[in-house]
């Protein structure tokens, strides 16, 4: 069994930034890729970013050019730098890791707000 722990959720300001981390109990390269989604109240569960094993990068539309995924091979964490929030970020995110099995994380609250 895989157990993720997300962090570093919070309030934020309109503007401001957050970094979330993942942390897995497994090397993360055993995975075919990690993810980040996150589920606003009322609505479905939306990809947000993800990394291949192979270090390939993804986004949505919606964060291109604000948000950044990475990684630590050596703590086995994926962090997603979230810069230029907005309230529309607002939201609890998800991490999610894909093997021979989907593993998924707690949650944590971001919450962009003045």
């Amino acid at each position: 069994q895989v157990q993720l722990v997300e962090s570093g959720g919070g309030l934020v300001q309109p503007g401001g930034s957050l970094r979330l981390s993942c942390a897995a109990s497994r090397t993360i390269f055993s995975f075919i890729a990690m993810g980040w989604y996150r589920q606003a109240p009322g609505k479905l569960r939306e990809l947000v970013a993800s990394i291949s094993g192979g270090g390939f990068t993804s986004y949505a539309d919606s964060v291109k050019g604000r948000f950044t995924v990475s990684r630590d091979k050596a703590k086995n964490t994926v962090y997603l730098q979230m810069n230029s929030l907005k309230p529309e970020d607002t939201a609890v995110y998800y991490c999610k890791a894909t093997g021979t099995s989907d593993y998924w994380g707690q949650g944590t609250q971001v919450t962009v707000s003045s």
